[in-house]
């Protein structure tokens, strides 16, 4: 284990244990809060006594973004995926995995998809709410911060934190944003205790909010954030003269990654003119460059050197694959429990781009096809998570193989594609795509329309961002009447995951 390693694990838990006590949790009971009130407010006091207090608190929000509840596992890898249709289910998979059915079937009215839609909400506000914290704390305790710059950049990652969140609340609870009947009042959190009700707001008040806190933070990262300054490989190698906040860039909401969000913010909301700039900004300003070729050639499954944005999880590859079973083989069979997708649906994947197979590098490295189920039958799993531990180096793990990818220069080029208005550019992008994942364009037709692109997109986001948690939202912000792999005609109704009724007023939802 590296040095470096077991610091990072070594603070990151001590860190779980002092901050996290003073996040609002929104899974707590207002009673239990109300007993420690006392004790946490002056412990929130001393928290914000000095620098290091404030960078403890930003790191701690990082981590319960990690929550399992939400991006360390149901809003990437499982949960999420099951709404989009992406994992199989066996014939008796009713009996036999019951949530994964009901999610598939997008069947919001059972206890089991209930109890998980909480956890999901609980652990996206218990985030939103921990940096609300902090956020009060550095505009009224900044002071405590000698660095102006190092108070602007927590401040700015601190927006761009509740903008992810509120994002994907609105992504998973919301309205159609485009095409669709029902309108819904979400709940923007700017509180700070459990016992406050955020305030709920129509659409259009919402995602005013959204973007506020997206430019907001742009604004605080755009001058002083190192990235702009350093390379991420630079920071992660921690150089001497940079304050120890700036480290390892990638793995908190740098600027160039804040832009990233503001494109698929925009794509999601239809506002493709301004998604497409944005998208190509973030492509020229070179921070990273598409890396498939050199990361699947070193197995990094993640694709880390060309995420603007990832969660360190140094326990990823023990977790995940309790589900994923990345590693799995003849003599480790799959069962029910576990999730994987059959041979029909890997040639499915690939199926729009003929002959991609025989060189794909994502369809040659990130899954595993020698992985079979109890009953023998060949059931590839995802590798994405997978690291083998006694072939990998100490000093990678942090930066290459433990992490959680959350926005990757890939989404970007996808948004640029679609979104553009020229045949000619979208195919250059299109290009340049393909050659990242080992596909010449000699081997494929070139689009004849921009409509042609459009319809392909979707396509590229399943293959591409497998088990990482986009599909659904991609479903949705095009109000997909069909998902691949569902039988099922979908409506409306299904893209409007209902708020959990014991939180808010059920009164203020669907209507």
């Amino acid at each position: 284990m590296s040095t470096k390693n077991y610091i990072y694990k070594k603070s990151g838990w001590l860190l779980s244990v002092a901050f996290l006590t003073l996040s609002l949790s929104t899974l707590s009971s207002c009673d239990d809060w109300l007993d420690v009130r006392g004790e946490n407010i002056q412990k929130e006091q001393d928290q914000y006594e000095s620098y290091k207090g404030f960078r403890d608190a930003l790191t701690g929000c990082y981590m319960t973004m990690g929550d399992l509840s939400i991006y360390g596992l149901k809003m990437t890898m499982t949960d999420i995926e099951n709404l989009a249709s992406l994992w199989y289910l066996s014939t008796s998979a009713e009996t036999q995995t019951p949530l994964k059915y009901y999610l598939t079937h997008h069947d919001y009215s059972q206890t089991l998809t209930q109890t998980a839609i909480k956890s999901m909400f609980g652990g996206l506000f218990k985030t939103v709410v921990s940096a609300n914290v902090l956020m009060k704390n550095l505009e009224e305790n900044g002071a405590n911060i000698q660095d102006n710059q190092a108070r602007d950049v927590m401040l700015g990652e601190t927006y761009a934190i509740r903008a992810y969140c509120q994002l994907d609340v609105l992504r998973l609870f919301g309205q159609l944003p485009q095409g669709g009947s029902k309108t819904v009042k979400l709940p923007y959190s700017y509180t700070t205790s459990i016992d406050e009700m955020p305030a709920y707001f129509s659409y259009s008040e919402y995602v005013s909010n959204l973007k506020k806190d997206i430019e907001r933070a742009e604004s605080l990262l755009k001058d002083y954030d190192p990235i702009n300054q350093y390379s991420f490989n630079t920071l992660n190698t921690a150089p001497g003269d940079v304050l120890d906040l700036y480290y390892y860039r990638q793995s908190r909401l740098n600027y160039w990654a804040v832009r990233a969000l503001h494109a698929r913010m925009c794509l999601y909301l239809g506002e493709t003119a301004e998604a497409h700039t944005i998208a190509l900004d973030v492509i020229k300003s070179g921070t990273v460059s598409l890396s498939g070729i050199s990361d699947l050639q070193n197995r990094y499954n993640a694709l880390p050197s060309e995420c603007l944005f990832y969660l360190s999880k140094y326990n990823v590859n023990d977790y995940a694959n309790n589900y994923l079973k990345g590693n799995a083989t003849a003599d480790s069979p799959l069962y029910a429990e576990h999730y994987m997708i059959t041979e029909t649906m890997l040639e499915d994947l690939y199926a729009s781009i003929p002959g991609s197979t025989a060189s794909h590098n994502r369809y040659l490295n990130e899954w595993n096809r020698v992985a079979f189920n109890n009953a023998g039958v060949p059931s590839p799993t995802l590798k994405k998570y997978y690291y083998d531990p006694s072939t990998t180096s100490a000093n990678s793990l942090m930066t290459k193989h433990q992490i959680i990818p959350m926005l990757r220069l890939s989404e970007t080029y996808l948004i640029a594609i679609e979104t553009s208005t020229s045949l000619e550019e979208a195919q250059e992008l299109y290009d340049t795509y393909m050659s990242a994942c080992a596909f010449p364009k000699e081997l494929y037709e070139p689009f004849a329309t921009i409509e042609e692109v459009r319809l392909e997109m979707p396509n590229e986001y399943r293959r591409e961002f497998f088990g990482e948690g986009q599909m659904f939202y991609t479903y949705k912000r095009l109000a997909a009447k069909n998902m691949l792999w569902n039988n099922d005609e979908i409506t409306e109704n299904d893209y409007i995951i209902p708020l959990p009724a014991t939180e808010y007023d059920p009164s203020l939802m669907s209507k």
